[in-house]
Parts: structure tokens; C-alpha cells; sequence
């Protein structure tokens, strides 16, 4: 949906955003990091959009990137995550770092977020983990980077060749790879992972 952002609310975490579609305003509620990429306000926007339906409700969600929305359908797929604790990881940890939490079984970390106790986390991080590392896509559909050729498998084989566990070194490379572009040298794919991994 590309529209016009004409309000905000609790900017500081998970919350709201008046969104303006030809003349109509919709409420849109969204992650801390989808609320800061949407810019100023009056600004032109471009938003990913998930409607739930209740009984009783209909809520629209947003989010600045499709991949954001991917992350918070397969979130929310576990169950004890609803849409609240779902915008709650998302608005804690950036997608390179929940992929890579998940991915070496990290659930301190996914606990950082509010509303997410250790029983929670841990069954999010079970339930997810093999979906973490994939190239693809998060659905667990797409090429390991393990098996990929070229720059992207050599740097995966150097950091498990340092001791980084396959899921690790594929989540830290997909990461580097993102950042750094296509074309990267395998030198910089490498030094741009280790960085990732050890955060």
C-alpha cells in the first residue's frame, strides 16, 4: 500500500500510525522499527499491510518491509504469540539478529522482547529453529546457504571451518550478504559475518 503517513503514536515501542489512503485514514499498528523507517510525518509512505479478523475486531498491521511481515506470520504460527508478542520481538531484535538467535538456539535473547517470558522464548526458539538458516526465504523452503556455490557456500564453509555451528555461519553470511550487496568479494562477505556472529 503507498500512502501518506499523517499521524504516529507511542513512537518508543510497538505501536501506532495514522496512515492516509485517498482521503481515508487508516490505523495501522506496527513494530518500533517499522514506525522509525516510515519517516516524517506527511511524508509518502510504502507499507506492507496483514489484516486480522475477530469476532469482534478487525486490525490492521504494518510493516516497511515484506520481510518483516514474513517474519511476524511465521511468529506468530507458534502458539502462546499473538500479534502483540510478535511486534514485540520484531521491535526488539532486527531480523538478522532474531534469524541468527534462532538459528544457535538463543532464546535468552528472543526474551528480551516485553511480553516474552523463558517458556516463551524457549518454544519459539524450538519451534523456529530450523527455519532460521535459509537462504530462501524464513519457510525453511529455500536453499541452505551450506549447499549455495560460489562466495556465499565458501563463506559459510570458512565459519564452520572456525567452529560456527552450520545454522550460525548461514544466518551471519545471509546477513553480510544483505548488507554488503551481491557482488561481494568473499573477503568482505567473511569479515562482514564474523562481525554478525559476534554480536
Amino acid at each position: 500500500m503507498i500512502a501518506k503517513l499523517t499521524g504516529r503514536l507511542d513512537s518508543s515501542g510497538a505501536g501506532h500510525a495514522v496512515i492516509d489512503v485517498g482521503g481515508v485514514g487508516y490505523l495501522v499498528e506496527a513494530s518500533a522499527r517499522t514506525l522509525d523507517a516510515l519517516g516524517p510525518v506527511g511524508g509518502e509512505v510504502t507499507i506492507h499491510t496483514e489484516m486480522l479478523v475477530g469476532e469482534d475486531f478487525l486490525r490492521l498491521l504494518g510493516f516497511a518491509k515484506a520481510e518483516e511481515r514474513d517474519w511476524f506470520r511465521l511468529l506468530t504460527s507458534v502458539q502462546g504469540v499473538g500479534a502483540k508478542v510478535a511486534l514485540a520481538i520484531l521491535s526488539a531484535l532486527e531480523i538478522g539478529d532474531l534469524q541468527r538467535a534462532l538459528a544457535s538456539g538463543d532464546s535468552a535473547m528472543i526474551a528480551r522482547a516485553n511480553g516474552v517470558g523463558p517458556k516463551l522464548a524457549q518454544r519459539i526458539t524450538h519451534e523456529l529453529k530450523d527455519k532460521a538458516g535459509a537462504l530462501g526465504g524464513i519457510a525453511g523452503s529455500g536453499p541452505s546457504l551450506e549447499a549455495t556455490a560460489g562466495p556465499l557456500g565458501d563463506a559459510v564453509a570458512a565459519l564452520t571451518g572456525l567452529g560456527f555451528k552450520p545454522g550460525e555461519a548461514s544466518a551471519a553470511v545471509a546477513a553480510a550478504s544483505e548488507e554488503l550487496g551481491a557482488g561481494a568479494s568473499l573477503d568482505a562477505l567473511v569479515r562482514a559475518a564474523l562481525k554478525k556472529a559476534a554480536k
